[in-house]
C-alpha cells in the first residue's frame, strides 16, 4: 500500500460514523439502577430532600425514573459518537409523556452525570446549569446491590 493510499484510508476511517458495537457498548455500561448523589436546577442546588427520593433505572433503551413514587418512563437514544456524548429522552408515560428532551452524558465507572435541558429547546453544551435556564444537572451513583 503506498503511503497516499494509508493515509487516504486513514482519513476515510477517521471520518466513519461509531460502529453499532460501540453504541451497544456504551449503552450497557449505562444500565441498571443509579441515585442522584448531588444535583442542581438553573444554577441552584436541587432540594436535597426531593433529591433522596429520585432513583432511575435503565434497562435497555428505556428508562423509569421515580420521584417519590411517581414513575415516569421512556426510551433513550444515545450518541456517543457527539462531543459530549449526547442522549435523546422521550416520555412515554408520567409526567413527561410526549416530551422530548436532550440531554448530555458521561459516566466514568459508577459515576453517571446527565445535564438535561428541560425547556426541550436544544441540548446542553457542557455539564454546568446557569440562572435563568431550565439546564437541570444529575450527578448519579451506581446503586450497589
Amino acid at each position: 500500500m503506498t503511503r497516499s493510499s494509508f493515509v487516504a484510508l486513514m482519513a476515510v476511517l477517521a471520518l466513519a460514523p461509531v460502529s453499532r458495537g460501540d453504541d451497544a457498548k456504551d449503552a450497557a455500561s449505562l444500565q441498571g439502577t443509579w441515585l442522584p448523589a448531588e444535583a442542581e436546577l438553573g444554577g441552584q442546588k436541587f432540594p436535597d430532600e426531593v433529591r433522596k427520593t429520585i432513583k432511575l433505572v435503565i434497562e435497555g433503551d428505556k428508562y423509569t425514573v421515580t420521584v417519590g413514587a411517581q414513575p415516569d418512563r421512556g426510551t433513550l437514544k444515545l450518541d456517543p459518537s457527539a462531543k459530549p456524548k449526547a442522549m435523546h429522552v422521550t416520555g412515554t408515560d408520567g409526567t413527561n409523556k410526549g416530551r422530548k428532551i436532550r440531554a448530555i452524558y458521561e459516566r466514568n465507572d459508577d459515576t453517571l452525570r446527565i445535564c438535561y435541558d428541560l425547556s426541550g429547546k436544544g441540548r446542553p453544551t457542557e455539564f454546568a446549569t446557569k440562572p435563568g435556564t431550565q439546564l437541570f444537572l444529575v450527578t448519579y451513583k451506581r446503586e450497589k446491590p
